[in-house]
């Protein structure tokens, strides 16, 4: 059963409530993306071939196919553990509706939220 406009209104001003309130409860609440299941098989198939590649490597003294099948071995991994390409606004991650106020450091990954960090100190210090 659909909510109400009014029962929707709420909801909005609740979640808006939310994170100006706790905006790391808020992310950590929000809808995360869904793995990519294509490429995480692929990475997994990929793997599998690499470390048969480099058993057959050691076993019949071919150090080249040892070597080979290593590296298809870590590119299965990065394969499989890679999210999906993009940047983070193209993936809806950047999307912040309460202004300027709520773009708080836990809208980037790690290296944003360094640079805010840093930046936040600075203003203290200057203060």
């Amino acid at each position: 059963m659909p909510l109400s406009e009014y029962e929707q209104r709420m909801l909005q001003q609740m979640e808006q409530q939310l994170r100006s309130d706790d905006p790391r409860l808020a992310n950590t609440l929000a809808d995360k993306p869904r793995p990519d299941v294509r490429r995480l098989s692929l990475g997994v198939l990929l793997f599998l071939l690499g470390l048969g590649g480099l058993v057959g490597g050691v076993a019949t003294g071919y150090v080249w196919l040892g070597v080979l099948g290593f590296l298809a071995m870590l590119a299965g991994v990065m394969l499989a553990i890679g999210g999906p390409r993009g940047t983070a606004k193209a993936r809806g991650r950047g999307k912040r509706t309460g202004g300027p106020a709520t773009s708080s450091s836990s809208s980037g990954g790690f290296m944003q939220r360094q640079e805010d960090r840093w930046d936040r100190r600075n203003e203290e210090r200057g203060r």
